[in-house]
């Protein structure tokens, strides 16, 4: 297992004859998620924001829990960076990221780390649902988005990826921007897998989860036939009723 570093200008030059695995280890902020063996967090460099994420390896019980399970495990920030590049290169929005490395041969004590750029002034479409009226939440701008987040889930599975972790509250958009302003970036990509074409149980965990988080937040059904209708790409009805049922069982579990 190789070792990769990348830099972008700012950071190679603040980090110019510098350790950066020992530099990002020095770096503090506001601590976002603590979680055995990954740290994620926010700091502020000459007055612009970024978010963290250092992995310092799972460990082998982890590493043989997922494979037991079927599953990849996720050992370190290189499945988010590898997503990221692969998201840009497809046109769906998403994170930028300004640093990147990757340390160890041994898998399950692998030291990463990627840095991305603050979305500034961003929210979650979860919280833009939530903090708003039930009775106003068909609006036009509402059924934008959700136009932009069916489009952005097509795309990406149509592509070969999918992100395991797809709920509204890892897609942000700027509220202050209009509509044909508007991006919504996906985030959190860390557990993303990509493949040449993504089977099919994953295609339902991922569009099950984005429809669960939509009722979680009282979202119409009007705007759930929206999200199914510009997803649906030839998609049968075996499919729809396996999504339909595991978003029905993700939601009875938090009733």
């Amino acid at each position: 297992m190789a070792n990769a570093l990348y830099l972008s200008e700012h950071f190679s030059e603040l980090w110019q004859g510098k350790n950066p695995f020992e530099e990002v280890e020095n770096i503090t902020g506001d601590v976002y998620r603590e979680l055995d063996g990954r740290t994620t967090l926010r700091f502020e460099l000459n007055g612009k924001g970024y978010f963290l994420k250092i992995h310092r390896g799972v460990g082998w019980k982890e590493i043989f829990k997922n494979l037991v399970q079927l599953r990849l495990p996720v050992l370190g920030a290189e499945n988010e960076w590898k997503a990221i590049d692969k998201l840009k290169s497809i046109n769906v929005d998403t994170m930028t990221y300004v640093a990147y490395g990757k340390q160890g041969n041994n898998p399950a004590k692998q030291l990463s780390f990627i840095i991305t750029e603050d979305l500034a002034g961003c929210i979650s479409l979860e919280d833009y649902f939530l903090g708003m009226p039930v009775e106003d939440r068909g609006d036009a701008k509402a059924e934008g988005l959700i136009s932009k987040l069916a489009e952005s889930v097509k795309v990406m599975h149509q592509h070969g990826v999918n992100h395991r972790d797809l709920y509204i509250c890892h897609f942000l958009f700027d509220p202050k921007k209009t509509e044909s302003e508007q991006t919504l970036h996906v985030i959190d990509l860390h557990r993303a897998q990509i493949r040449e074409k993504v089977p099919y149980r994953w295609l339902v965990k991922d569009v099950a989860s984005v429809i669960y988080s939509m009722k979680e937040v009282c979202a119409s059904n009007d705007q759930i036939s929206t999200f199914t209708r510009l997803y649906n790409k030839g998609s049968g009805n075996q499919f729809w009723a396996a999504v339909m049922k595991k978003s029905d069982a993700l939601l009875a579990k938090v009733i």
